[in-house]
């Protein structure tokens, strides 16, 4: 496997992901925005950094480009782990939140597909783009994030579709509700991590490796027949109605 670029590296599941295929003796560019979060885990783990905001394509591939080509091997992956958390209703989100909302997670999967689509073409390659189980069910005060996941979802397929005669895969992790630090008031209130977890069939949340070790799985070579899939990693979230416990 070639180099692999994970953008929102520094997030608690980028980091998962980067030091997992680290140890496997993956080379990685690791990409953020913000470089105080990004150095600490490219000097941790050997490997280059790129401070870029990615919801432009142009500026993306731009910092990209010359690490891709550098010596050392080939990009074969672009990872985007992305994103953010919007808990409101449609009537209470104004149009500056659902833009970042959209901006952040919509935007940049787009962006990620566009680079994609001109570094990969030449040696094929994966593209994992991140959704969610609020796309997939009717959650409650999950309009905006929802909408711009669901777009994920879609970018998702149609590109899989597009770029599958360069041999360029496409698919998409849906994940439940990780403990991260962007999830924090969800599960570290008590109150809070018990009406979360009772909406999880499995009744217990995720852990940030219960999404590396699948984004890992869908990167390796063996598994280049997958492309165009919607993967939910999400304690049965998006797909079961919870039976009630006692």
């Amino acid at each position: 496997m070639g180099r692999v670029a994970v953008l929102g590296a520094s997030g608690t599941i980028g980091a998962a992901l980067s030091r997992r295929l680290a140890a496997r003796g993956t080379e990685l560019i690791l990409v953020g925005r913000n470089a105080d979060k990004l150095r600490p885990l490219g000097e941790e783990l050997g490997q280059p950094w790129l401070v870029v905001e990615a919801h432009s394509a142009a500026q993306l591939e731009a910092g990209l480009r010359p690490l891709a080509e550098s010596p050392g091997g080939s990009l074969s992956a672009l990872v985007n782990c992305i994103g953010s958390v919007l808990l409101k209703p449609a009537h209470s989100t104004t149009d500056d939140e659902f833009f970042q909302v959209v901006q952040t997670n919509l935007m940049t999967a787009f962006a990620t597909v566009h680079v994609a689509g001109k570094l990969l073409r030449e040696n094929g390659g994966s593209v994992v783009l991140f959704a969610s189980a609020a796309a997939e069910i009717g959650m409650f005060n999950h309009e905006a994030i929802a909408a711009a996941k669901g777009g994920v979802i879609g970018l998702g397929r149609s590109a899989a579709a597009t770029y599958a005669n360069n041999n360029i895969r496409v698919n998409v992790v849906s994940p439940g509700l990780v403990k991260t630090e962007m999830t924090r008031r969800l599960w570290e209130i008590p109150a809070n991590a018990a009406v979360s977890t009772q909406m999880h069939p499995l009744g217990r949340l995720g852990e940030p490796h219960h999404i590396a070790s699948l984004v890992d799985w869908l990167l390796q070579p063996e598994n280049d027949w997958i492309t165009g899939q919607i993967i939910g990693v999400d304690g049965g979230l998006g797909h079961l109605l919870p039976r009630k416990r006692a």
